[in-house]
């Protein structure tokens, strides 16, 4: 039976896949994160490492550091069928979760404080000017213009 080879990419191949540049592929390879091996000085990307970097994509996405998403990579050799890597990784992600929700509820709170604000705003700005509001604002608008050298 003839011995398959496997499929190997170059560094550019990675990086147009995932749409992401080579210097990012070597700062991952910088923090541990992906191993190519080199024929050279070329970095050669084997399947392992396409299938980490899509890993890696997946966990930054949903907000995990590059230690968090290197603690779960770095357990998938223990020879258990990843079962620490699963728990691990199910922890973080439960966690993940947890700091998300907290997270949408502060974006949704802000929200609505701001909805009050225009609410406001657009009340007192829909009511008729007072007589010295508006002379105030005529006067404003006159020395800006002396200012800015246009006259008045």
């Amino acid at each position: 039976m003839p011995v398959r080879s496997e499929r190997t990419y170059a560094i550019s191949e990675l990086a147009r896949e995932f749409g992401v540049t080579a210097r990012a592929l070597r700062f991952y390879e910088d923090k541990g994160l992906l191993t190519p091996l080199r024929d050279g000085q070329a970095r050669v990307y084997r399947g392992r490492d396409r299938v980490r970097l899509q890993l890696i994509l997946r966990g930054k996405r949903v907000g995990l550091s590059l230690q968090e998403i290197k603690d779960i990579l770095d357990l998938y050799d223990l020879g258990d069928g990843q079962r620490a890597q699963m728990q691990v990784a199910l922890k973080k992600f439960k966690a993940r979760i947890v700091a998300l929700e907290a997270q949408k509820r502060d974006i949704l709170h802000a929200i609505e404080s701001l909805k009050e604000g225009i609410a406001f705003l657009e009340g007192r700005l829909a009511a008729p000017a007072s007589p010295e509001g508006v002379a105030a604002a005529r006067a404003f608008e006159k020395e800006a213009r002396r200012r800015l050298g246009e006259g008045g």
